[in-house]
């Protein structure tokens, strides 16, 4: 099963719904999604943001934010997260920001990419430092975000369940 398949299921069996918010990966995380059958049933929609300005009038990303720090940081793939989920009405939201490449950008090199993923007000976010090529760069940046949301749900299934774990 591919990442995105296993998002799609785990969402369907939990009666979820996701959004997207992207910026480095252009929609490539929305496409992965719809691309499984099925998937109407629990993505609500997605947003690419590729300007700062975008990231905070349609997804409400702090501008105090954008302004001292940039669009590459933790903070603004977490709201791009929580902000698609709001826009859209969705349980879970996923953000992607960074830096593809081939060169820097934001005084950060090509490759440093910070994803989240959000789920019932908790919001779990990873700096990823990536090499290789553009393409390559943004596929790494949508599996990674795709396996940060399905560990949010791993973690929601445990608690359902009443299982006990420890990392």
């Amino acid at each position: 099963m591919t990442p995105a398949g296993d998002v799609v299921g785990r969402l369907r069996d939990a009666g979820l719904t996701v959004a997207t918010g992207e910026s480095l990966t252009g929609g490539l995380v929305s496409a992965a999604l719809v691309d499984v059958p099925g998937s109407s049933r629990v993505v609500r929609g997605g947003l690419v943001a590729y300007v700062s300005e975008l990231k905070a009038q349609l997804l409400g990303v702090d501008r105090v934010l954008l302004a001292r720090g940039g669009a590459v940081q933790a903070e603004v793939a977490a709201q791009l997260a929580t902000g698609a989920a709001r826009v859209f009405g969705a349980d879970c939201g996923l953000g992607t920001t960074g830096v593809a490449g081939p060169g820097p950008d934001e005084g950060h090199p090509a490759g440093t990419v910070f994803v989240a993923a959000s789920l019932a007000g908790t919001v779990r976010v990873r700096r990823l430092r990536l090499s290789g090529t553009r393409p390559l760069v943004r596929r790494a940046s949508t599996a990674a975000v795709l396996a940060l949301l399905v560990g949010l749900l791993e973690d929601r299934e445990q608690i359902a369940s009443g299982r006990s774990w420890s990392r």
